[in-house]
């Protein structure tokens, strides 16, 4: 299975990338490490999202902005609503990136 770098920018992926870097930095680990670490983060996310989450969620909203790129979608919302099974959550914008997780299946 593939991985796009698709997590890299979440909170946690922006975490791991700082503390990476200082450790190459600080000469604590190898720079081919570092690569090698965010390599299975990608992996390891898209496999946990996949196989660890069940829940549903619909939104809606003002779609200001939405582009297809290289099999990946990416839409830009206003005041949109989030519903889950006994939650609602308002968001004055929000960014969607979304991939189809069967390109990821393909050999490369």
């Amino acid at each position: 299975m593939g991985s796009l770098e698709l997590y890299r920018k979440s909170t946690i992926g922006i975490g791991l990338t700082d503390a990476l870097d200082e450790m190459v930095t600080n000469g604590s680990i190898p720079p081919l490490l570092a690569v090698r670490v965010l390599m299975q983060f990608d992996k390891s996310m898209g496999e946990a999202l996949q196989s660890k989450v069940r829940a549903k969620t619909t939104f809606k909203g003002h779609l200001r902005t939405y582009r297809f790129c290289d099999n990946i979608w990416i839409f830009l919302l206003e005041n949109a609503t989030f519903k889950t099974d006994n939650e609602v959550q308002h968001v004055d914008r929000v960014k969607i990136v979304a991939c189809d997780a069967k390109i990821l299946a393909r050999p490369a």
